[in-house]
C-alpha cells in the first residue's frame, strides 16, 4: 500500500513540475499573463514547484525502504524518472499540440522501461 502511496504521489509531484517548468512556455497565449516578465515568471513557476514539493517530499519518505516503505532509494528515483518521462509526454502532446511525437521518442522510452526491469530486477 505504501508503494501506491509513494507512487501517486510521485504522479503528482511530477504535474506540478512540468506546470512549473513548462506551463511558462504557453503565457504568451493568455492575455493576462503575456506582459509578465523573466523575474514574474520565475515566481509564478516557484509557486507551482512549492505544491510538487508537497508531494515529492511526502512521496520519498513514505516509498523509502529506510522509512519502511518498498522501494530502495535508486528505485525510487527511476520510478520517479519514468513518471516524469510519462507525464512530460502527455503534457506536450495535450498543451502543446505542435510537438510531434516520433518512433525515436518511443525506442527512448522502452529503453527507459528496460531501466526500470535492470534496476528492480534481483
Amino acid at each position: 500500500m505504501k508503494g501506491t502511496y509513494a507512487i501517486l504521489l510521485l504522479l503528482l509531484s511530477n504535474i506540478f513540475m512540468t506546470l512549473a517548468w513548462y506551463g511558462h512556455l504557453k503565457f504568451k497565449d493568455w492575455k493576462a499573463f503575456e506582459k509578465i516578465g523573466l523575474i514574474g515568471i520565475i515566481l509564478i513557476s516557484w509557486g507551482v514547484a512549492l505544491f510538487e514539493y508537497c508531494f515529492q517530499v511526502p512521496a520519498n519518505r513514505i516509498g523509502y525502504k529506510g522509512n519502511g516503505g518498498p522501494f530502495a532509494l535508486v528505485e525510487l528515483k527511476v520510478i520517479q524518472e519514468v513518471i516524469t518521462l510519462v507525464v512530460f509526454a502527455v503534457f506536450s502532446l495535450l498543451v502543446f499540440r505542435t510537438e510531434t511525437f516520433r518512433i525515436n521518442h518511443l525506442i527512448g522510452f522502452g529503453f527507459l522501461v528496460l531501466a526500470v526491469y535492470f534496476i528492480f530486477k534481483k
